[in-house]
């Protein structure tokens, strides 16, 4: 029988090998919230380019950004946010604890979480992902800045009259 995974259930798992150890937890973790994972790699903690599989992720979440999110977990996180917030429609959070999940899904939309492999332990992980998981956008004002953070891509020479 085929499974179609709701879109909404859908998330992108991946990692460079200074964040592989961590993605393994998070694999784990992400089986506790009955989610479709798709990891994108690597398969191991041989060297892989944090470049590489973070626009693998951000690509994925790139085709409906609306209504899919990923998880990219490279040795600080920095990495894998600057590849993914290249990529339109995608809104990549450096988390580093459960507050600031919080507010990247409150206040930003956030739908790539970026997490430091050597930052982090795997407790820290798991109250991260929870929070950012059941934590919701909430709209308002903060669509507001995120249209006209639209507004700004869409235009590339967008700035202030003088």
């Amino acid at each position: 029988m085929n499974h179609y995974s709701n879109p909404e259930k859908t998330i992108f798992l991946a990692s460079d090998h200074a964040g592989f150890s961590l993605k393994t937890a998070v694999k784990r973790i992400l089986g506790e919230f009955n989610l479709d994972v798709h990891d994108l790699g690597p398969e191991n903690d041989e060297p892989a380019s944090w470049a590489e599989y973070g626009a693998y992720g951000a690509g994925a979440v790139a085709r409906d950004p609306d209504r899919l999110r990923a998880i990219l977990i490279c040795g600080s996180g920095i990495g894998m946010s600057i590849v993914a917030n290249k990529f339109p429609g995608v809104r990549a959070a450096l988390c580093h604890d459960a507050a600031a999940a919080a507010m990247s899904r409150r206040h930003n939309n956030a739908n790539v979480l970026c997490l430091g492999g050597r930052v982090i332990s795997e407790k820290t992980a798991e109250d991260i992902i929870h929070t950012w998981l059941v934590t919701a956008f909430d709209g308002g004002r903060h669509q507001v800045r995120l249209d006209y953070l639209q507004k700004t891509v869409e235009l590339p020479n967008f700035c202030k009259d003088q």
